[in-house]
């Protein structure tokens, strides 16, 4: 029962996201009528299924991650299905309040303050200290393109409309939709615009899907690691190939140390006896590198394949691989090691992790077909497509402003999926239009950009409080 709650809210928050982000990703194409609604919306939840199919997970491990690696070895526990089912349903109120208020919010704030909301508390609750409660170093990496991902939607907006103004000053394409009925008596954009806003909403709907559909991927993945550990902690369709992968790894790791002892000695407390603080707690500590190491390489010793182990020491085994490629992580930064040895150290990471961080392919296609169906997209786009269309400027938008966006959206979005890092298809886009305003000197609503601006200064603390807040009953009932 658990179980099926839990994949319900996480699919409900991708339903959910179509009244944001997905209706986004057509609002201009709709808006400059480059497309009728119902059938911009089902192009865009086809583009939204391929982009979640051919993603990857590298953006929804991303998100995961903001959580400290404490709180993910334990995750199959009250306290992890706490977490989740906390963070789903702070995450689902502020999307739809937002939704209903018509404020082009962004899911993937709401989702990571959601995130950062359960880290917190988790650190008051549990003693530790808050600076641990959160990676703060992913979270500073994501906060970054959070922050200038708009800016730069706004500013490379901005200018290629300027390119195109300069290169066709006299262009139908500077026109509005209703300055081209009035004075042209066209219901449509020129052909050849028409098809470039066309493309170009498709290429956003396409990596908006492979973003933003890996965030309910992680989230999913959180759910059934949490519930049913056995199946899900490693991933028993791993080959023996990447199992000996996996093993190389793990001794090349302590190869690795030993060759930088000297730098590494005193952090890892390498060749010494570490009595351990918290009995009968395990927790991921840097000065236990080395039994981690020798208890791993013992669970993997002439395993070929991950059916053949406990459900327990699938457990085991995956909380053995966290810890040391936390700890490797760690080292990574520490002075002393040359640019060489950071590189290898990466390689090893990748490897660490490679039977660890994935998703079953019915996991891809759920989170598929959740966005891409288009449902939450139908019975959302009539909002946002007013607020991106009229409401940002002072004036319509013209088609080359659409194209504008759309093209810079398109690109930033995909950029980010390269480099696996989730951004706001929201904000991009806004601020790409917005940019295309003010480069056409048209001005902009300045009650619609306070409102832009409310919600996203609002949207983490009010994620981070809610959250938080349930997590801190959550944990209340359950008696942890």
């Amino acid at each position: 029962m658990s179980l099926v709650l839990a994949l319900a809210f996480v699919l409900s928050f991708e339903f959910i996201n179509g009244f944001h982000d997905t209706a986004n990703a057509v609002a201009t194409v709709i808006y400059t009528k480059a497309m009728p609604p119902e059938l911009a919306v089902f192009f865009s939840g086809l583009f939204n299924f391929l982009g979640v199919l051919m993603g990857g997970v590298g953006v929804a491990y991303a998100i995961v991650h903001l959580l400290p690696v404490e709180l993910l070895i334990n995750v199959n526990t009250g306290h992890g299905l706490a977490m989740v089912f906390s963070l789903l349903a702070a995450a689902i109120a502020w999307n739809l309040g937002t939704w209903y208020f018509g404020i082009p919010a962004s899911s993937s704030h709401t989702l990571i303050g959601s995130i950062l909301g359960v880290g917190l508390a988790n650190a008051l609750l549990t003693g530790i200290p808050v600076s641990e409660g959160v990676n703060w170093q992913k979270a500073v990496d994501i906060g970054a393109s959070l922050v200038f991902s708009p800016i730069a939607g706004l500013v490379l907006a901005g200018l290629l409309l300027v390119g195109l103004k300069w290169w066709r000053p006299l262009s139908k394409m500077h026109k509005t939709p209703e300055q081209r009925r009035k004075i042209d008596d066209k219901k449509h954009p020129p052909f050849w615009n028409r098809m470039v806003l066309v493309i170009s909403a498709m290429a956003v709907s396409f990596v908006h899907g492979s973003n933003d559909g890996q965030k309910g991927i992680g989230l999913i993945m959180l759910v059934l690691i949490g519930i049913v550990p056995a199946q899900f902690v490693l991933d028993l369709s791993t080959t023996t190939y990447q199992i000996e992968r996996t093993r190389d790894a793990t001794l090349h790791l302590s190869q690795f140390y030993q060759r930088n002892h000297e730098t590494l000695s005193d952090f890892l407390a390498l060749g010494k006896n570490v009595v351990d603080d918290m009995p009968g707690k395990f927790r991921c500590n840097p000065q236990r590198t080395e039994p981690t190491i020798n208890a791993l390489m013992s669970n993997l010793t002439g395993v070929t394949d991950y059916h053949s182990l406990s459900a327990e020491k699938r457990i085991e085994v995956r909380r053995d691989l966290l810890c040391l490629d936390d700890t490797a992580k760690k080292v990574g930064k520490l002075p002393g090691l040359d640019s060489r040895e950071k590189a290898d150290l990466e390689k090893l990471r990748k490897d660490l992790t490679a039977t660890t961080e994935y998703a079953p392919f019915w996991v891809i296609m759920a989170v598929a077909l959740a966005l891409g169906l288009g449902l939450g997209t139908m019975i959302g786009w009539k909002r946002v497509v007013l607020t991106i269309g009229e409401k940002i400027g002072k004036q319509g938008m013209t088609y080359a402003q659409g194209m504008s966006a759309q093209i810079t959206t398109a690109g930033l979005i995909g950029l980010a999926n390269i480099v696996a890092l989730p951004v706001s298809t929201t904000h991009v886009l806004s601020s790409g239009v917005a940019g295309t305003m003010l480069a056409s000197k048209s001005g902009l609503q300045g009650s619609t950009i306070k409102t832009i601006l409310l919600a996203w200064v609002l949207t983490l603390p009010m994620t981070i409080g809610l959250s938080a807040g349930l997590f801190w009953l959550a944990t209340k009932i359950l008696g942890n």
